[in-house]
């Protein structure tokens, strides 16, 4: 790190190094840590907006000419983006950012549950072939032959992809500047620059200060949602320095401040000596922390009687599943087929959220309600627009705890005990010790729901012999409640 620290400083970042060091810290890499006490609004480093890496800021757009650029389609999505990372650290010793990039090891393996079907490696290899090696064949003068195989292979393509989705930050414009192609003009002056100033926002908490001084929080980047693939990236960029702050739930103790032409780290509290600098990701579950950054959270929970594990943790119960439980073999008949169109027309969920709150999605069980209705009952239900009312009753749980344990089967073992007993293991890798903590937090909130049910059902059996009224009221009101639910349909 101390050739980084060179580079940055030489570059015109400045790092308080009375105040902050670089360590490794077992289990979550690479950090930042205070060297003594830190008080609150401290700055541990600034550094110049030109010193961000991204299509901005990069001299390849220019080189490459604009209107190919879009030609290409590498101003839409993160092909352009990447390609530009891939020709930065190409460029070696001659490149502004080789020390920057040449010290970055590649992204540990992304292992776990929801992390693999998230992953996005289709979409990737698809802009690699269609937008990314065309544009490099046209331009033979930046992408010499002989550095093909060695700078611009597929492999190459996706570990700078997985650098930007782990580390990379969100760019606003400074208020005065506005786009033309994928550089900026000043509306002072007028004159086009690539490497003009740029404001960073953050897959992190990023704060602009704004006219009046006054930060202003951003919210996270959100880069999974459904326009990704023909999202804007020139408002993406590299941050150095900055990406070396990990990130822990509840535990954010510094965000990164932008200005017209620095951003500044700042202590947002007093941070004692020997304590890790933290910034912040959002607060997400596991399998998203480490698709994204490659790390997970552990902390004492409530759901867990004060053993470690992430708060935020989900499991999501895709509706096919569903259907297949509720439905068996005639689950592609066109009596169901009907249903379930009709059900994502009206905007009915694909994906069900299951999270640590011991409350049932009523989606779920409405699509569940739908599914078991009689031939009478569903034409009913069409020609009214309305899904079915919420009840619960022993059929449906019955059926809820075979989705749930057949969701629990989608693992390599559906045995949580086993899984606590291999993090007992010194010699697991990282990146096995990672993986066995996302599986095994959303073994435990699949636990929890099957434990809801066994008192629901309980709970039914108790009303049930005093009366239907009581059992009614119990029904109604077992399934209620804010579950999440997240639509997916394509």
């Amino acid at each position: 790190m101390d050739d980084f620290v060179t580079w940055f400083q030489y570059n015109g970042g400045v790092l308080d190094t009375s105040m902050m060091g670089i360590t490794d810290f077992p289990g979550s890499g690479r950090g930042a840590v205070a060297l003594q006490d830190i008080p609150e609004n401290h700055t541990v480093f600034t550094l110049p907006r030109a010193l961000t890496l991204s299509t901005q800021t990069s001299t390849l757009p220019s080189a490459f000419g604009f209107e190919a650029w879009r030609k290409h389609k590498l101003h839409k999505g993160w092909a352009g983006l990447i390609l530009c990372m891939m020709w930065e650290e190409a460029q070696g010793n001659q490149g502004k950012w080789i020390t920057y990039l040449g010290g970055d090891e590649e992204l540990r393996e992304l292992q776990g549950t929801a992390v693999v079907d998230k992953i996005g490696r289709d979409e990737a290899e698809r802009d690699y072939h269609e937008k990314l090696a065309p544009a490099i064949k046209t331009r033979p003068d930046l992408f010499p032959s002989d550095q093909i195989d060695t700078w611009y292979t597929l492999h190459r393509y996706h570990i700078a992809g997985s650098r930007i989705l782990s580390r990379s930050f969100n760019v606003e414009r400074w208020e005065g500047e506005v786009e033309q192609d994928v550089g900026y003009v000043s509306e002072e002056d007028g004159n086009e620059d690539t490497r003009a100033d740029t404001s960073i926002g953050s897959a992190m908490d990023v704060d602009g200060s704004g006219d009046s001084g006054e930060a202003v929080d951003k919210e996270s980047s959100g880069r999974d949602s459904d326009d990704e693939e023909i999202e804007d990236t020139s408002d993406i960029a590299m941050v150095p320095m900055a990406d070396i702050l990990n990130a822990r739930y509840d535990s954010v103790n510094a965000k990164l401040f932008y200005e017209k032409h620095d951003l500044h780290m700042v202590t947002t509290k007093p941070i004692k000596a020997g304590e890790q600098i933290f910034n912040t990701y959002g607060d997400l579950p596991n399998s998203d922390l480490l698709r994204r950054y490659g790390h997970v959270d552990l902390v004492p929970c409530p759901h867990l009687k004060g053993a470690l594990g992430n708060p935020q943790d989900v499991v999501e119960i895709r509706a096919d599943l569903v259907v297949n439980v509720v439905c068996g073999d005639v689950s592609n008949s066109e009596t169901y087929r009907q249903r379930i169109d009709w059900w994502l027309d009206e905007g009915g969920d694909d994906v069900f959220i299951i999270d640590v709150d011991p409350i049932l999605p009523t989606a779920l069980t409405s699509l569940i309600r739908l599914l078991l209705l009689t031939q009478e009952e569903w034409e009913k239900t069409r020609e009214k627009g309305r899904p079915p009312k919420v009840k619960f009753d022993s059929q449906v749980s019955s059926l809820l705890r075979r989705i749930f344990e057949m969701r629990l089967t989608s693992y390599q073992s559906p045995d949580l005990e086993a899984d606590a007993k291999l993090l007992t293991i010194q010699s697991l890798t990282l990146n096995k010790r990672h993986a066995i903590v996302v599986r095994l937090g959303e073994k435990q909130i699949l636990a929890g729901a099957l434990e809801t049910l066994r008192l629901m059902d309980a709970a039914l059996s108790d009303v049930g012999s005093n009366g239907s009224k009581g059992k009614k009221r119990v029904a109604s009101e077992g399934t209620t409640g804010g579950a999440k639910t997240k639509k997916t349909r394509h």
